[in-house]
C-alpha cells in the first residue's frame, strides 16, 4: 500500500467487493472517493455481480472521514466545492446502484465514513463501531452527508450527531438509531454474516432486489443537485476565520 492509500474491486460467486485502505485511519482523500464511486458504478453494470460489499482494510478504524491534509489546503471556493463532493459522489453511486450495496464497519467511523454506512442500503457492524460527526466542532456541518444520515436514523437522532459534534455515539446507539443491521462482538463473526447475507442475496432475483431498492429509495431523485449544493455550502464555510482557527487548533494538538 502507497501512502496514497488504494481501492480494489473483485467480484467472485455473484459477490462484488470494494475494499478501500489508507495509512490515516482509512480517511479518503478525493481521488480515493472518485475510485470508490467509479467501482460501484462498475458493480452496477457488470452482469458477475449481483450484490456489492463495501468495506475498509484493516481490523480499527472503519474511516476516518475526508483527507486532513486536503482541507487544510482549501484555498478558495471552487477548491472547497470540490473538496466537499467527494462523498456526494459515493453516495450517489451507491443511490443510483440497481444492487443492495452491503457494508462493512469494523471500527470507528467519522463524518464522511459515517455518510457511506449511512447510505448503504444494509450496514453490519462490530461493537466497536462508535460514530462521531465532527464537522461543526471546526465550523463546517455535516452537510453532504446529512440527507443520508437523516434518511436512516431519522431527523432528531441526525441532530444529536450533528450538533453533539465532538461526542463519539456507541454502536449499540448506531444500531437502536438504524444506522446499523445488526451488531458482532469480533471482526470474525462481523465477516462471517457478511458473506452469510451477500451470499444469500447474490441468489436472489435480480429484478426483485433492484424494484426493492428503487422503494426504498423512493424520494431521493433531487439528491443530485441537493448534495452538490450541500457541498457548496461547506466549500464557503471552510474559508471562514474561525474554521482556520479550529484547523490551526487542531494541527498544534497533533504535531
Amino acid at each position: 500500500m502507497t501512502n496514497s492509500g488504494k481501492v480494489v474491486f473483485e467480484t467472485s460467486n455473484g459477490v462484488g467487493t470494494i475494499a478501500f485502505e489508507h495509512p490515516a485511519s482509512n480517511s479518503l482523500p478525493g481521488e480515493l472517493l472518485s475510485e470508490i464511486a467509479e467501482c460501484i458504478d462498475r458493480a452496477a453494470s457488470d452482469d458477475q455481480c449481483s450484490v456489492v460489499v463495501l468495506k475498509s482494510g484493516g481490523n480499527r478504524a472503519f474511516c476516518a472521514g475526508a483527507s486532513f491534509d486536503e482541507l487544510v489546503a482549501i484555498k478558495n471556493k471552487a477548491k472547497g466545492l470540490i473538496f466537499f463532493s467527494g462523498f456526494s459522489k459515493v453516495i450517489l453511486a451507491i443511490r443510483r446502484c440497481p444492487k443492495f450495496v452491503i457494508c462493512r464497519v469494523q471500527g470507528k467511523a467519522v463524518g464522511g465514513g459515517v455518510g457511506i454506512a449511512a447510505a448503504a442500503d444494509y450496514t453490519l457492524a462490530t461493537i466497536h463501531a462508535s460514530v462521531k460527526l465532527s464537522e461543526l466542532a471546526i465550523g463546517i456541518g455535516p452537510f453532504v452527508v446529512g440527507p443520508a444520515v437523516e434518511r436512516k436514523v431519522g431527523l432528531s437522532a441526525f441532530q444529536s450527531l450533528a450538533i453533539d459534534a465532538t461526542k463519539w455515539f456507541s454502536a449499540e446507539w448506531a444500531m437502536n438509531n438504524g444506522l446499523y443491521a445488526c451488531l458482532h462482538s469480533t471482526v470474525e463473526e462481523l465477516d462471517a454474516d457478511v458473506l452469510r447475507i451477500a451470499t444469500q442475496l447474490a441468489k436472489s432475483s435480480p429484478e426483485a432486489m433492484a424494484q426493492l431498492k428503487r422503494a426504498a429509495w423512493h424520494g431521493t431523485d433531487h439528491w443530485e443537485t441537493l448534495l452538490p449544493e450541500r457541498a457548496a455550502i461547506s466549500g464557503e464555510l471552510v474559508l471562514s476565520e474561525f474554521t482556520k482557527d479550529a484547523i490551526q487548533a487542531f494541527k498544534s494538538k497533533t504535531s
